[in-house]
């Protein structure tokens, strides 16, 4: 049947295999291991719901966006760089946002990439419905090509708002 220079050869084989494993396990160990990145956190998970401050009590975004800070929402707007663009015409990945504030859905032109349900949509991107849009795309508009998470804090909203307000409005 067997001789034993073939069931050494098969042992050595898996004996070699979980060896390489073993090896494997314990590099990846060293490299990703937990506690190598200190004791704070790579990054923060925002759990404030949408409408809600921190201590539970309700917010009007009528206020917040009355005392939004123009040049914070400069610097939230850096998030939406990678995919929108403030020159009128300039289309990127997703459409111009110049003049957003009012402008009627779906209507940049020369933009091309709307979905379906954005362009059935309707109606005006008045800064309310920008803040129910921004808070989360896909819950506002579902099935909206736009991958964006949202933002979380209703404050970082508001001082996005007020500053594309600002911009060809």
């Amino acid at each position: 049947m067997f001789d034993t220079m073939t069931v050494t050869k098969a042992a050595a084989g898996l004996f070699g295999t979980f060896l390489v494993l073993l090896l494997a396990k314990w590099a990846a160990e060293e490299l990703y291991h937990a506690d190598a990145h200190g004791e704070t956190a790579s990054y923060i998970i925002e759990t404030e719901s949408a409408g809600e401050s921190a201590n539970g009590e309700e917010v009007v975004f009528e206020e917040l966006l009355a005392a939004a800070d123009v040049e914070k929402g400069a610097k939230v707007f850096r998030k939406c760089t990678a995919c929108h663009k403030l020159e009128d015409g300039a289309n990127g990945t997703g459409p111009y946002l110049y003049g957003v504030v009012d402008r009627p859905v779906a209507t940049a032109s020369g933009f091309t990439g709307y979905s379906a349900p954005m362009q059935a949509h309707g109606g005006n991107w008045t800064p309310e419905a920008l803040d129910a849009f921004l808070t989360k795309p896909s819950s506002y508009i579902s099935g909206t090509s736009m991958s964006f998470a949202g933002l979380k804090k209703p404050q970082d909203r508001a001082d996005l708002i007020a500053y594309l307000q600002t911009i060809g409005n």
